[in-house]
């Protein structure tokens, strides 16, 4: 996989946290992160993290043809919100394998394609 492209701004991430802090979303084919992963070196190894789990989702993204990954994320999330309500995010199948993931950087080389799938149903 190639390298994503990496954009930070603390602003667009305040502005869509409504629910939760966000350090990091990817939007295809951008990966937005918290300005402090940029410039401070002592959390180098938190940024590799969340840079990684954001590199699934662009994975995940691809496999569906971008839109479609959105569409099943959030049906996915609104049939696991009565059921876990808030942690309903925590839940959705594309996030179990991010997270899953996130600390294991060669990950993406071994991942087989649609490995989230066998996260749908806990």
């Amino acid at each position: 996989m190639k390298t994503p492209i990496i954009k930070y701004s603390d602003k667009f991430l305040n502005s869509i946290s409504w629910f939760m802090t966000v350090g990091g979303i990817t939007l295809w084919p951008f990966i937005v992160l918290r300005e402090k992963y940029a410039n401070d070196k002592r959390l180098k190894k938190r940024a590799a993290k969340i840079i990684n789990h954001e590199s699934i989702h662009i994975k995940q993204q691809q496999e569906l043809l971008v839109l479609l990954f959105y569409i099943l994320y959030f049906l996915e999330w609104l049939l696991k919100l009565p059921l876990y309500g808030r942690q309903a995010y925590y839940k959705i199948s594309f996030e179990r394998e991010a997270y899953d993931n996130d600390d294991n950087l060669n990950y993406l080389s071994t991942r087989k394609k649609y490995a989230w799938i066998k996260r749908i149903i806990d």
